[in-house]
């Protein structure tokens, strides 16, 4: 019998096909988030369904669109996707939706994000809870996928043009200086969708040399994992934006709704510089405008928001929050130090593609190569964030605490401390490993590492 206590995450569907769910799972929580639709009075009477890559995707989506038309729903079935063009699917049509995808994930794992129309996001305390619940009991009363062919969905749909039109419209790139842009697609779905966005010749040209790592759609991920968080997967972007002498290097990952960004040295810039240059360009257009952020992005974020005129918030890491901080707040813009980009002309949800069409416009806007462009807004030093596995994390941290009696604590997201000097570290346990979570920021490298390599002795010790 399926547990879907091990699959449903705080965000979303994330688990190994086929022994940790499949059809017969997909299937079941079609249903139950259609019930929960219905329930809530959700617009509309059809269902979005797209998926990325992954081998196992058009199987668990056809399944799952089973369970929705089951309780009554349509379907329209948008076919291979990003998870952002399912975010754009969801907003433009008012509809809501279910991405197929494990995005960064290795090649065993596949997963759901759903949201209501709208692109507002489902998570643990906003009606995902309850579909797990409702999906459990359905797999424990015998409930399965239908023998055979699914029916036909009621309708395909094609957006990829129409998703390319509007980010298109959101950022002009027609009038900047010709840029060579070395883009790793990491054969995820950044394959699809750059190609269409930035070379389109349905669309006006844009001055871009596009040189492709990896665009062949690839669930196995042959050549790295599509996961530019780990140093590792960034290394074959770094070589060739050298060695094509290229202005900027560009890395998706699986599901092409997060992008990292390496400048023409192949050095990375940091997701906290992404933010604060994004939240410059955005302020720009919307004077005294609030800004989200996530309390581990750099301190450098808030203090660039504030010199342009914005109002910076502070939310808890992860999608959900940060979409519900942004929409309570009208914020134009959120960042994550995960390179997660919200965007309020996008309603409210998250881009990859869009991020890097700001970066590519602020860098051919001007002269100056990006390593100079991305040190307005590299004011401190980080650490990355360090894992260590631990089994009592709350004890863990309550010790780490204890030994910094001077510093200021804050515990909107696990344990951070602020220190007199303007350092400070973040230690937060996973919601699905027995991990603790270490960022740390300070004004030097010295001061960084003293501070980073003491708190870690305390947590494994």
């Amino acid at each position: 019998m399926s547990d879907l206590s091990q699959i449903v995450k705080a965000y979303d569907v994330r688990g190994t096909v086929p022994d940790q769910w499949d059809e017969r799972v997909a299937e079941a929580l079609g249903a139950a988030f259609t019930q929960v639709l219905n329930g809530s009075g959700e617009p509309g009477e059809a269902v979005l369904i797209a998926h990325d890559m992954r081998a196992t995707g058009p199987g668990l989506a056809a399944a799952f669109a089973a369970g929705v038309r089951a309780e009554g729903r349509t379907v329209i079935e948008l076919g291979l996707a990003s998870t952002d063009m399912l975010y754009y699917a969801s907003g433009s049509l008012n509809l809501p939706g279910a991405m197929f995808t494990a995005s960064h994930n290795p090649a065993q794992y596949n997963g759901i994000k759903m949201c209501r129309s709208g692109a507002r996001p489902i998570g643990q305390d906003s009606g995902l809870a309850e579909i797990r619940d409702r999906a459990q009991a359905r797999l424990d009363e015998g409930g399965s996928a239908p023998a055979g062919e699914p029916a036909a969905p009621a309708e395909r749909r094609d957006l990829l043009p129409d998703y390319a039109a509007y980010l298109r419209k959101l950022v002009d790139l027609a009038s900047i200086r010709p840029l060579k842009v070395v883009v790793d697609a990491g054969n995820g779905m950044g394959g699809y969708t750059v190609p269409t966005v930035l070379g389109d010749a349905a669309l006006p040209a844009l001055p871009l040399e596009i040189v492709p790592l990896y665009f062949e759609l690839d669930g196995t991920f042959p050549n790295h994992e599509a996961n530019p968080l780990d140093p590792a997967n960034l290394v074959d972007l770094q070589r060739a934006v050298v060695e094509h002498g290229a202005e900027i290097g560009l890395a998706f990952d699986g599901d092409a709704d997060r992008c990292f960004v390496v400048d023409e040295r192949g050095e990375p810039v940091s997701p906290s510089a992404i933010t604060a240059l994004v939240a410059a360009r955005e302020l720009a257009k919307h004077p005294g405008s609030t800004v989200i952020h996530n309390l581990i992005t750099s301190n450098a974020v808030p203090e660039i928001i504030r010199e342009h005129g914005g109002e910076p918030v502070v939310a808890r890491v992860g999608h959900s929050f940060i979409k519900a901080e942004m929409a309570r707040t009208n914020a134009i813009f959120g960042g994550e130090h995960s390179a997660h980009y919200y965007f309020r002309d996008f309603w409210f949800a998250d881009t990859g593609m869009l991020a890097a069409m700001h970066t590519l416009a602020a860098l051919g806007e001007q002269s100056q190569p990006l390593s100079v462009l991305a040190s307005e807004y590299e004011r401190y030093v980080a650490s990355g964030e360090i894992n260590s596995t631990v089994r009592d994390q709350a004890a863990k941290v309550a010790e780490v605490r204890a030994a910094y009696p001077e510093a200021e604590a804050d515990e909107l997201d696990g344990l951070t401390l602020r220190f007199p000097d303007g350092a400070w570290f973040n230690l937060r346990a996973s919601n699905t490993e027995p991990l603790l979570r270490l960022n740390v920021e300070a004004p030097t490298m010295e001061r960084m590492m003293a501070l980073r390599d003491e708190v870690l002795d305390r947590v494994r010790r």
